[in-house]
């Protein structure tokens, strides 16, 4: 019985981990956009690059939930998401 409880933290983690990180990147990207408008270009690559980067630590958690849980990944939706952020990333 141990196991399965370690095996349920470890995916909790990596599932909470998943949506803080994305969660966190999103608000980033929110922000970056409320500060364009008002004209503010301000430290807008560095925020851009670290929303891109949170974003793709979240897909990496989503695939290990994923592996953990003994089930198949959206593959397809995931490399969408995949290239969003790698863009977001690169856009700078």
């Amino acid at each position: 019985m141990p196991t399965q409880i370690l095996a349920d933290t470890t995916l909790d983690f990596y599932i909470n981990d998943f949506y803080s990180k994305s969660n966190e990147a999103s608000k980033i990207l929110k922000e970056l956009e409320t500060n364009l408008k008002e004209g503010s270009r301000e430290k807008t690559c560095s925020r851009q690059r670290e929303a891109g980067k949170l974003g793709l630590v979240a897909n990496k958690s989503l695939m290990k939930a994923f592996e953990i849980s003994g089930t198949k990944p959206p593959m397809e939706a995931i490399k969408a998401s995949q290239k969003k952020w790698e863009s977001i990333l690169n856009e700078c």
